[in-house]
């Protein structure tokens, strides 16, 4: 293939965005199949392609790998360092302000989405959705990580009228101007893929194969992963305070029923120490929907104290590219 399809002199029309955060055990894997499978892609459609890794404070050597590989490959390869950990979903922002491409893709970098995938969503954008979302065929994950998406998938859509299949595939496509949307939200916190969809005027899925991680672990623990949906709910709809508003007028009525039952029974029968602890046991139950209730309070009110303080997103140490 000739250098002019692929180098970074001229704008390309495809980006790769790529998050990497301690996956040096795994990125020479990924340069592998990474290049070969766009080279191929290149020649095949036509287009000029780029790749812009950002790593996310890793804290193994792989800025240094990545500084090689754009050594070797100047020609589509450049690197976002950041100062430190900012997240993958910070990570996949600053790949999209430094993306120039009509047609931006992202993929983790632990290869459980194979690099060869890119081409079928290429195929999409290049018919014309802007934006495009993946199921994972044959999911490679436990049990319970597979119980666990699928609830927050339903939950998901009930609560904000979002319908993504797989929310948790960062394998996807999108249009140029659902990117430039996506990065004039200033939002503290968000979930990419869902604020894309919303922007979204054509937009499909497809089926795309899944591996086994090459290497290393998984970066979500369970506490990041309730963390990552708290944050997918309450920042696209409001109706968890409405119905918890309902719940508590609900229990305000059943509580105030209660007492008036109990206050005829005192005067008609009398004072009485049975039912003591089914009163306890109500008593917990209501302590428990208050606190859950002030924990859901203090998600929105969170969410307004991150972004009031108007703090950086994210802060870029170096970019490393050769002009």
């Amino acid at each position: 293939m000739s250098k002019n399809l692929a180098t970074l002199s001229s704008k390309p029309q495809l980006s790769i965005v790529i998050p990497v955060y301690n996956e040096e055990e795994g990125l020479q894997a990924l340069f592998d199949r990474l290049y070969p499978a766009l080279d191929k892609l290149a020649a095949k459609r036509k287009i000029a392609y780029e790749i812009v890794f950002v790593n996310d404070g890793s804290k193994d050597r792989s800025a240094g790998l990545l500084a090689k590989q754009v050594d070797l490959r100047p020609d589509v390869s450049r690197a976002v360092l950041f100062h430190s950990n900012f997240g993958q979903h910070m990570a996949i922002m600053a790949g999209f302000e430094y993306a120039r491409g009509e047609y931006i893709i992202t993929l983790d970098a632990d290869l459980q989405n194979p690099p060869e995938e890119i081409d079928a969503l290429t195929n999409e954008l290049l018919q014309g959705h802007d934006y495009v979302g993946t199921i994972r065929a044959n999911r490679r994950d436990s049990f319970f990580r597979k119980l666990a998406s699928r609830a927050m998938n339903h939950l998901r859509q009930k609560i904000t009228r979002i319908t993504m299949t797989d929310q948790g595939c960062m394998l996807r496509g999108y249009s140029r101007r659902i990117v430039d949307l996506v990065r004039q939200c200033d939002e503290s916190n968000t979930f990419i893929p869902a604020l894309a969809y919303t922007f979204a005027a054509n937009p499909t899925e497809i089926s795309v194969k899944h591996e086994e991680r090459f290497a290393g672990e998984s970066k979500y623990s369970l506490y990041q992963l309730i963390r990552l949906n708290f944050d997918l709910v309450t920042g696209f709809s409001v109706m968890p305070l409405q119905i918890f508003s309902i719940l508590g007028m609900l229990l305000a009525l059943a509580a105030g029923s209660l007492f008036a039952y109990l206050l005829v029974r005192r005067f008609v029968l009398g004072a009485e120490v049975e039912g003591v602890f089914t009163l306890f046991a109500l008593t917990f139950f209501l302590i428990g929907v208050m606190l859950f209730g002030l924990g859901l309070l203090g998600e929105y009110i969170g969410r307004i104290y991150q972004q009031v303080r108007e703090r950086p997103r994210y802060v870029v140490q170096t970019v490393l590219e050769k002009k």
